[in-house]
């Protein structure tokens, strides 16, 4: 690791929203201004313009509503997923699943939690899209544990194969790390790091530690390890922290 900049985002400082939806509730933490949440200090990080952690109650769902000119990413934490659009019901992702859409000149579409038992947590990630107005698309697939573990898996990119596409300039990592475990990952230059541990911990990024739920924004050049003490789910997304929109 050479120069190297680590700012820890503590739990606590990541926005708690909740509130009824269709047919439940949901509890979300939302890391950058989003709906009626607005913060000057995190609005976007690079071309990453949203990261909500959401929680639904059994049976609940967000029902349509419209979006225009985002490249999503949703990456299914705990229990099933459901994404429904005006073409109709799509298909179910268990955990570790992960979704790419491209919203592009627009969509109406809502996430659903399928299963009347069991909560649904799920990540859902915006970057700003190399281009507007592009025709909307849905991607998806399983994936298991042991795809992810002690490595970053790419789940979207436009340069990994294997991995969905995703029509920005930027990648989404996952990783379960087993206690004691260490992984790296290079960061060029005007590129930055965002790491969330969604589950577990604590783990150091670099040299700053990270209890569950808090979030590390990496920025400069070189290479960031992250160890973990006990075994840790996380997402890291590599961003252009020059690139805004088209």
């Amino acid at each position: 690791m050479r120069d190297l900049a680590v700012v820890v985002r503590p739990p606590e400082s990541i926005y708690h929203a909740s509130g009824p939806i269709q047919d439940g509730t949901f509890d979300g933490r939302w890391h950058f201004s989003f709906d009626r949440y607005r913060d000057p200090a995190h609005v976007q990080f690079g071309n990453l313009r949203v990261l909500n952690d959401d929680t639904f109650s059994p049976g609940a769902t967000w029902p349509l509503h419209p979006h225009r000119q985002n490249e999503v990413v949703t990456y299914v934490a705990e229990g099933e997923f459901r994404h429904e659009d005006e073409r109709g019901k799509g298909g179910v992702l268990h955990q570790g699943g992960v979704q790419h859409t491209t919203v592009g000149s627009g969509m109406f579409h809502a996430e659903i939690n399928p299963r009347p038992d069991i909560p649904l947590r799920f990540v859902q990630i915006w970057f700003i899209p190399e281009q507007r107005d592009l025709a909307p698309s849905v991607e998806q697939r399983e994936v298991a544990r042991g795809e992810r573990t002690n490595r970053w898996l790419p789940l979207a990119s436009p340069h990994h194969s294997g991995a969905l596409p995703l029509r920005a300039d930027g990648a989404v990592f996952a990783s379960y790390l087993e206690a004691g475990a260490t992984v790296e990952h290079p960061v060029e230059a005007g590129r930055g790091l965002y790491c969330y541990l969604l589950n577990g911990g604590p783990v150091t990024v670099g040299e700053q530690r990270l209890p569950t739920l808090a979030a590390a924004e990496v920025r400069g050049e070189g290479a960031v390890a992250v160890e973990a003490e006990r075994p840790s789910e996380l997402l890291l997304l590599d961003v252009n922290l020059h690139k805004d929109w088209p």
